[in-house]
């Protein structure tokens, strides 16, 4: 089957919402399994077609490789195939290639390959790490993460060219000018390029060639991120930016001091809501009380008013 039928499909889904789900933890601070299945279902069910565990947001670094196992097995069974799974994986390329190949077995449909952390990435070190692993598992769709500004269209085309199943680019250079250069360099119809850097940057993203966005705020408030997609993808902008207003503040709690508290406050909120613990893991931290307030008023009326 020609690779462009074979992956149109996950293609299509990743031009949308691409939720990336908070890893809740019980009492005993161990992962916990049932909530974290309510929780993806609650983003599916409100029409979400694509989620990432092991995601940043869902606190990747934070998770043990049996952990991160886990929580990819949990989400394969709450989503029953009403959405893409797109396993997150990262490390070394031997640990990588383990947990994708895992993800496959699992029922995952694509992986995420997280932006590399080693301090010293040549661009060729870049190609051939992503190569490895997206060719240990040519049945799923890889999606690149990029973070790194110095990664350009050059090292994407000769990806691309490597290994046909990488399908999309999670685009997180908070540069909408170069992105709109590195993605037609690149060729903007080879790749489904996802504005890595949620709602705020969606509409600046979605104006010079994204199709879909990745978001924690859906875990919160769901209706809201899926409004502001077809708004975007119907070239609303206006409308794209009423919305924006509305989360502007929750967003701005999780950026504020270089995203320090970027998973914290979404779990403040969900642990207002009475959806989950608000417990994360070193190097997050739990919010001051001062903070807890903050994440209050964002959410009530704003996220939540009707």
């Amino acid at each position: 089957m020609p690779v462009t039928s074979r992956f149109d499909e996950r293609k299509r889904r990743l031009s949308g919402v691409v939720a990336i789900p908070v890893t809740p933890f019980d009492a005993d601070g161990a992962v916990d399994s049932e909530t974290y299945g309510r929780l993806v279902d609650r983003v599916i069910s409100a029409g979400v077609d694509v989620v990432t565990p092991n995601g940043n947001t869902g606190e990747f670094y934070a998770l043990d490789e049996a952990e991160a196992r886990h929580c990819l097995e949990v989400t394969v069974k709450a989503a029953a195939g009403r959405a893409s799974v797109v396993a997150g994986v990262g490390h070394d390329v031997r640990t990588a290639i383990r947990a994708a190949r895992h993800a496959r077995d699992a029922g995952a449909d694509l992986v995420m390959i997280h932006q590399p952390v080693h301090p010293y990435v040549a661009a060729e070190g870049w190609v051939e790490y992503h190569r490895a692993i997206a060719a240990a598992v040519p049945e799923l769709g890889v999606v690149l993460y990029v973070r790194d500004a110095r990664i350009d269209s050059e090292q994407l085309r000769a990806l691309a060219d490597a290994a046909e199943n990488v399908i999309g680019v999670k685009y997180a250079v908070p540069d909408p000018v170069r992105f709109a250069s590195v993605a037609r360099d690149a060729g903007i119809d080879r790749f489904v390029w996802i504005a890595g850097l949620a709602e705020l940057s969606a509409p600046g993203y979605f104006a010079v060639g994204a199709t879909g966005f990745t978001s924690g705020l859906v875990n919160v408030a769901p209706e809201l991120s899926l409004e502001m997609f077809r708004a975007l993808r119907d070239r609303d902008f206006t409308g794209a930016m009423t919305i924006w207003e509305r989360i502007r503040p929750f967003e701005e709690l999780r950026a504020a001091n270089g995203n320090a508290n970027n998973v914290s406050v979404v779990k403040e909120a969900l642990a207002q809501l009475g959806l989950c613990r608000a417990d994360v893991r070193p190097p997050s931290r739990a919010l001051t009380g001062a903070e807890r307030e903050r994440v209050t008023a964002a959410v009530w009326p704003g996220l939540l008013a009707r």
